[in-house]
């Protein structure tokens, strides 16, 4: 008997081990990552831009690359979630568990999107808290857990970005940058030369956290593609400069870098309309 009971246990450690404490305690499954895309629909980013993007990360999704990392994770499995932002948030794809091609393809498959006529500002910050709360009781618990940002100007809404980066970070959530630093969309006044450095001092955060800017649309998809197989990979912290950038574009900000740029041009706009 005292053999037997000896062997329950340990096959109940070994159970413990595989799905890990928090599965065991909350019903979760475990995956390698928890990942929110979180993508700029602002106004100032054109029709053509936003289905480059929508293309983008549906065929970066079912690349070879990126099904290669999901597969060679420790469990071989991420969740993914498709929000897209402006001054608002919208859930484009809720959770969905990724294991293989066919599950990344259904992913993808799912990335339309519908977009309105009305001036949508840029609240970088609002992307970060709404992305944040997602994580909370979405059936899943991951190894690392992830916001991926992109967008192609400053925050000029909502609470200032740095205070809503720190209070994501304090949730033991890393924040990846992707700057589209661009020059197709409406609004040249929001165009920061230096975006990359706006993203690196002001909105990424974590451990390995990392920016990969995008200076020319047709590098997009390449860029995304890199940026997942990172995130899902967790390759070092320092990952190679983007190819196509030369390797001073991503450098590190100044320690009086102004992460209130966004909000000053939009009270000086504000101040020259009236």
């Amino acid at each position: 008997m005292r053999a037997r009971l000896a062997i329950v246990s340990i096959l109940a450690a070994c159970a413990a081990c595989t799905l890990g404490p928090a599965a065991l305690a909350q019903g979760e499954l475990e995956v390698d990552v928890e990942l929110v895309l979180a993508v700029d629909v602002s106004r100032s980013m054109t029709p053509r831009e936003l289905e480059i993007q929508r293309r983008g990360y549906a065929e970066a999704l079912v690349s070879d690359e990126v099904v290669s990392a999901i597969r060679n994770g420790m469990l071989g499995r991420v969740a993914l979630a498709y929000v897209e932002w402006a001054g608002e948030q919208r859930v484009v794809v809720d959770w969905t568990l990724v294991r293989d091609r066919a599950g990344a393809e259904a992913f993808a498959g799912q990335l339309t999107a519908v977009f309105d006529s009305s001036l949508r500002r840029t609240s970088i910050s609002g992307a970060l808290d709404f992305a944040a709360t997602l994580f909370d009781g979405n059936g899943f618990t991951g190894l690392r857990r992830v916001i991926d940002v992109s967008g192609d100007g400053p925050n000029n809404q909502g609470r200032p970005v740095a205070a809503a980066r720190d209070a994501v970070l304090a949730r033991g959530i890393v924040i990846n940058g992707l700057p589209l630093m661009t020059r197709e969309g409406m609004g040249s006044q929001w165009h920061l030369q230096d975006l990359d450095e706006y993203y690196r001092h002001c909105v990424i955060g974590g451990p390995a956290a990392f920016v990969i800017p995008v200076l020319e649309w047709r590098h997009f998809p390449q860029a995304v593609r890199r940026k997942l197989v990172l995130e899902i990979a967790s390759r070092p912290a320092h990952p190679p400069a983007h190819p196509t950038a030369p390797h001073d574009r991503v450098r590190p900000a100044a320690a009086d870098y102004d992460c209130l740029i966004g909000e000053r041009i939009w009270r000086d706009m504000q101040n020259d309309w009236n």
